[in-house]
């Protein structure tokens, strides 16, 4: 019998977190909306676990609160393992905007990279107002598809085998222009 105080999914212990990072800085839910912008009636959801995130108001929170997104999953997973098998790694869907992350090799709190793979549906835009971490170092290896990667507003347009590199500071833009899906591979590199 599951322990009703402990979560049972990926979207539950991602609302918990969310509601102990917020409640540590001693934020109100006004606080945190004025500081990222999402209504105090959406991080209220959120936090209960009635709705889940879009890649953009998580890029928000992870902005507010110092973490890559990878980090922040990484908290809810618990610690991961040296080797990790696909079929044990982390997913997450944003289905609203077509975007699926794999956290190939989930962060760890002694180490600085982390390996991700990115996949978005033709057509599909995924925009963050600002680097989670100023200054993350990201290489982004295009595997199969197009994608339009837009950093410190110039965009760069990379087919299957291209690969970007970038310190990050401020914004960013992923659209997949089609005609088919794009899949990628992200190494981020904490500063």
């Amino acid at each position: 019998m599951r322990d009703e105080r402990t979560p049972a999914s990926v979207d539950d212990r991602l609302a918990a977190r969310l509601g102990l990072l917020r409640t540590e800085r001693g934020w109100s839910l006004e606080e945190l909306s004025k500081r990222t912008g999402v209504s105090r009636s959406t991080l209220s959801r959120l936090e209960r676990g009635e709705l889940s995130p879009t890649t953009a108001v998580l890029g928000h929170l992870c902005t507010v609160y110092g973490r890559t997104m990878s980090r922040l999953l990484m908290e809810v997973e618990g610690e991961p393992p040296q080797l990790v098998r696909s079929a044990r790694q982390p997913v997450w869907r944003d289905e609203r905007s077509g975007f699926v992350r794999r956290s190939v090799s989930p962060p760890h709190p002694g180490l600085r990279a982390e390996l991700v793979e990115g996949t978005l549906d033709a057509g599909a835009v995924v925009s963050y107002e600002n680097a989670p971490v100023p200054g993350v170092e990201q290489h982004i290896w295009v595997l199969e598809g197009t994608v339009e990667i837009t950093v410190d507003a110039i965009a760069h347009t990379l087919h299957a085998g291209d690969c970007l590199r970038f310190r990050l500071h401020g914004p960013s833009r992923f659209h997949c222009p089609g005609p088919q899906r794009v899949r990628y591979a992200v190494l981020i590199v904490l500063p």
